[in-house]
């Protein structure tokens, strides 16, 4: 499953660089363009991070930070759509693959802690 993960949320980021690159030439969109590439790519290399951590609580940390990551590219592909910076079709599966990744890593969040709640 982390495999699988990995390369969704890589996937991610490849589709968010192939977004800005379809952005307007606005300086409004070049400013929201940094910030989503660098959460969105941010959220694969996290996980990346998370996969080698080194005990469950480093786990849980790097996991929170890819928490944080994906729905902050999820504010900024809200920010590109309520600014008619981009139409709402062309972000739509995008969204939706993020709010999964963003439910699977919650969810694993939640059970890893309850591991280490159970363990004592």
């Amino acid at each position: 499953m982390q495999e699988i993960i990995k390369q969704r949320t890589k996937q991610i980021g490849a589709e968010v660089i192939k977004l800005i690159d379809e952005l307007p030439q606005k300086t409004s969109a070049w400013t929201i363009a940094k910030q989503i590439v660098r959460s969105a790519t941010s959220t694969g290399a996290n996980y990346r991070a998370a996969c080698r951590a080194k005990s469950q609580a480093d786990f849980i940390n790097k996991l929170k930070i890819v928490e944080e990551e994906t729905d902050e590219t999820l504010y900024w592909l809200e920010l590109l759509e309520e600014s008619n910076l981009v139409q709402q079709s062309a972000i739509n599966n995008l969204k939706s693959e993020i709010n999964e990744i963003l439910s699977i890593v919650v969810a694993s969040i939640k059970t890893v802690q309850s591991t280490i709640v159970n363990r004592k």
